[in-house]
């Protein structure tokens, strides 16, 4: 046994079996052990940013981590925009990221970085396991940190000596973080301040916006308190069968708007909402004035307990109401469009199915009709850094194979990472992906005016564009091994999307819109 070895047995010997790739010289040690090893999943990426953020759709669907490998720094560096959702979305990940052996580092080769300064900035925990005695307990302790509460990407760094000198060390076991539930206080404090006012609102995010804890928000609603969500979360439950809370408007002052007379805001698993960008004589903080705030659960806290706790204390209905089961009996017909998409979508999207939203300004024209589909997972983009439609999509299909993953993209965010579509062929996961092409970066167009810098000019123009030349999707994703159609009228996408569901393996639908 050698220190790859050490490292791929601990990190199976705590349930991490997945492994999201892309490799380099430096980790060709953990590459080879993954021969000796076949409890480890291993899954080729074309780029970095495909790899980090397959590892956060696993972990947000499977609830444990996953490992990406990941060539020294630069390697670290293409993933690093998936890692930034990722850590917005509290998912657990472990960053396996090869180094130089430690005695060549002193000589700066062409590929040498400060790994420990590039990775810090998304990582919850850095350490490198500079021999292979300590790879073991190091890997255990990166495990351990990924789950926080409330979890993130970790980034172990394995220099290649560490890797291939050899070892007796056994695998360790991790230490599992548990939850506290809230102060007592916390509750009694929430539960009267609600009872004195007058349009009290509860925010909820992270694990308050699990299944269980959504169980608890209704009875919340039931006895007259307003729930929203934020704006994005990292996994929700919707459909028939689940309560649907509001959602926290993304443009701030659709936000206050909404917001207008609301005296107390509870924060529920999360934190004060912001805008999303700054703007000329606008606000950042998403509160009305004069309105009180206070904490329920702490990001660290279980809210699913404080939500109970909190419906107890107010005397709370049992139960509360949940979304009905109501799709379109008949398909749409006309010109293609994101509402005519999402209502196809809804119609034939099966129990237990899990989409993807990467979609931008087509995306609402899909919650909207889905809200009362079948039952099904929502993952949203976290962190705002597109192009983790199809990389998201790759984790959830490995972390559930029985189910249906539906990816939704824009057309500029799905050039981000199209390499996706190699991974889906290769590993022949059931994945249909719809990409929304309207040719054009739409949501900067609206934010150009919105910012006060005018209409764009022929300039400008030019970099929010993508019509010149129009990009050829059927092409792209078969050569990517991927079959692919293009839809310009509701008809053939509801067809199109019928026949996806219908069928096991990877499929693509550009919805020329």
């Amino acid at each position: 046994m050698n220190g790859a070895d050490a490292l791929i047995e601990t990190l199976v010997a705590n349930e991490v079996t997945a492994c999201f790739a892309n490799p380099g010289t430096s980790e060709m040690q953990f590459v080879s052990a993954l021969d000796r090893q076949p409890a480890m999943r291993p899954v080729l990426c074309l780029f970095e940013g495909v790899a980090t953020g397959a590892a956060d759709g696993y972990g947000r669907m499977a609830d444990k981590p996953a490992c990406t490998l990941l060539h020294l720094g630069p390697g670290y560096g293409n993933g690093l925009a998936n890692l930034h959702n990722a850590r917005r979305a509290f998912t657990p990940i472990v960053n396996v990221i090869g180094d130089h052996a430690t005695y060549h580092r002193q000589y700066d080769a062409p590929l040498n970085s400060d790994i420990p300064t590039i990775v810090g900035p998304n990582s919850i925990w850095v350490k490198s396991a500079d021999t292979p005695d300590s790879v073991a307990s190091i890997a255990a302790e990166a495990v351990s940190a990924s789950y926080g509460p409330p979890g993130g990407p970790v980034s172990l760094i394995l220099p290649a000596d560490a890797a291939w000198l050899p070892t007796s060390s056994k695998p360790v076991i991790a230490d599992v973080p548990v939850r506290a539930a809230p102060a007592g206080d916390a509750v009694e404090t929430a539960a009267k301040a609600i009872r004195a006012a007058a349009k009290p609102v509860l925010l909820l995010g992270g694990q308050a916006t699990s299944a269980a804890a959504l169980v608890q928000a209704s009875r919340l609603a039931a006895a007259g308190v307003r729930v929203l969500t934020d704006t994005f979360i990292a996994r929700q439950p919707r459909g028939a069968g689940v309560f649907q809370p509001g959602r926290m408007q993304y443009f701030g002052e659709a936000a206050l708007a909404d917001l207008q007379g609301v005296d107390l805001m509870v924060y529920v698993g999360t934190v004060i909402p912001v805008a999303f960008f700054a703007y000329p004589d606008r606000p950042s903080v998403l509160v009305p004035e004069g309105c009180a705030t206070l904490t329920l659960s702490t990001r660290q806290e279980d809210s699913v307990a404080g939500l109970a706790a909190l419906a107890d204390a107010l005397g709370a209905p049992a139960s509360g109401s949940v979304q009905p089961l109501k799709v379109a009996d008949a398909a749409p017909t006309g010109p293609l469009t994101p509402q005519s998409a999402g209502v196809s979508i809804a119609r034939h999207l099966p129990e237990g199915a899990i989409i993807c939203d990467d979609a931008v300004t087509s995306g609402g024209g899909v919650a909207v009709p889905c809200g009362t589909a079948q039952p099904h997972d929502v993952l949203a983009l976290t962190g705002g850094a597109i192009g983790i439609g199809g990389p998201l999509a790759i984790g959830a299909a490995v972390a559930k194979p029985d189910s249906k993953v539906v990816s939704l993209n824009g057309d500029g965010s799905a050039m981000y990472t199209v390499q996706s579509l190699w991974t889906m062929a290769r590993e022949k996961l059931d994945v249909t992906v719809v990409v929304f092409a309207n040719h054009s970066y739409r949501i900067l167009n609206i934010e150009m005016g919105r910012t006060g810098s005018g209409n764009p000019g022929p300039s400008a123009s030019k970099l929010l564009d993508l019509g010149d030349p129009k990009i050829d999707w059927v092409s792209v994703a078969k050569g990517l091994g991927v079959s692919a159609v293009r839809c310009e009228t509701a008809e053939d996408f509801d067809a199109a999307f019928a026949r996806a569901m219908a069928e096991p393996g990877p499929k693509f639908i550009e919805a020329a819109i």
